[in-house]
């Protein structure tokens, strides 16, 4: 797919440059170039679909990015509207708040030049971030949001610092952009724990299906697990994967393969953790919570039976978070369990301990607190 540009008219001369918006964010209709500006104008320009072009203070342009997000909470509030009749409701109503807040905020605007950097006073250096994004400068303009760029930032300093896993005793994992960090660490405790099938012992082979940063392989693999074979559609899943195995000293244990869900063969465990909400993401950021029509979880059920050996177990990790939502059955889950030829051997039950558990204040609480995350431990139903 072509790669959008955005042109606009600036000092009475022609621009365009590659639009780069890895978080959904559409290409404005019109631009206007700015170096200082209220709050409130910023947002009634944004609202209104008029792209502000930064050309003023970096860090001006971050405090006017807070500025903004401010006064669309403050808005938000005001319309004291009532409250979501149900949990599906709810979640529609979030999901749309995500969206403007994505469409508004993401008209405030940051030009990079062909080697990533930014002409501005007081603009960091990002080539490093941008390059690990994107890979090496190419030699083209490109403009992205404000709020894209903070997010960009943000991923290079997980990927340097690392992500500690308690379940792997602290052992740190190096989340790349557009990889999944794995912070919460609960369902990684239900691997590390869950007890692993006997049929190890005379097929020593396991799957991991999707293997985002490779955390759920190298669990296995510090698990006595002799070989792994993980695989993922994404070549940024597949080379973070690489390499937090590499820094681990595990590549001799853990085969990395491009394909959708299975390798060919069978194992005697297969884990896969998709992602556990039914709803469609609207950027490559969001495919690691969004699972449209849970097809990634259905391809799993259905393909599981035909690649487990004979006493072979499928660990699906699941949260119930989607049930809680309306968006998915509790009864829907097992028909699809049934249907595909499988029965429960087990399920190993989890309370989630991020802080959104506990905020009162996130429209979606109710549902979150009630959350439970399961380790289903499947088997073939002969």
């Amino acid at each position: 797919m072509q790669t959008p540009r955005l042109n606009w008219q600036e000092n009475t001369q022609l621009h365009a440059a590659l639009w780069q918006a890895d978080n959904g964010a559409r290409l404005p209709s019109r631009v206007q170039p700015v170096s200082a500006m209220e709050a409130d104008e910023a947002h009634r320009l944004a609202s209104a679909g008029t792209g502000l072009f930064w050309r003023g203070d970096f860090q001006q342009a971050k405090q006017l990015l807070q500025a903004m997000s401010q006064r669309m909470d403050a808005a938000a509030q005001r319309k004291n509207a009532p409250p979501p009749a149900t949990a599906l409701a709810a979640f529609e109503a979030h999901r749309k708040a995500q969206a403007l807040r994505v469409r508004v905020l993401g008209q405030l605007l940051i030009e990079l030049d062909g080697a990533y950097r930014i002409a501005l006073q007081r603009a960091p250096d990002v080539v490093q971030a941008c390059t690990e994004a994107w890979g090496p400068p190419d030699g083209q303009a490109r403009v992205l949001p404000l709020r894209s760029l903070l997010g960009l930032i943000g991923a290079h300093e997980w990927r340097k610092k690392g992500v500690p896993i308690a379940a792997l005793d602290g052992t740190h994992i190096h989340p790349h952009y557009g990889v999944f960090s794995p912070v919460r660490g609960e369902y990684l405790d239900l691997v590390a724990q869950a007890p692993l099938p006997a049929a190890l012992q005379t097929t020593p082979m396991a799957f991991d299906l999707g293997v985002g940063t490779g955390v759920l392989s190298i669990v296995l693999a510090r698990r006595g697990v002799a070989k792994v074979v993980a695989t993922d559609l994404s070549e940024r899943a597949l080379a973070c994967a690489a390499d937090n195995l590499k820094r681990l000293g595990l590549t001799d244990r853990v085969t990395l393969t491009r394909a959708d869900l299975f390798p060919p063969g069978q194992a005697a465990l297969v884990v896969c953790n998709p992602p556990w909400l039914p709803a469609k993401p609207t950027s490559v950021l969001e495919q690691a919570v969004y699972d449209e029509d849970s097809a990634m979880l259905r391809g799993f059920l259905s393909g599981l039976a035909a690649h487990l050996c004979e006493g072979g177990e499928g660990w699906l990790i699941l949260s119930d978070l989607a049930e809680h939502l309306g968006l998915r059955t509790h009864e829907q889950l097992m028909g699809w369990i049934k249907d595909a030829g499988l029965k429960v051997l087990g399920r190993l039950d989890t309370r989630p301990r991020h802080g959104k558990a506990q905020d009162t204040r996130d429209p979606l609480h109710a549902a979150r607190a009630a959350e439970v995350t399961s380790l289903w431990r499947l088997g073939a139903d002969l």
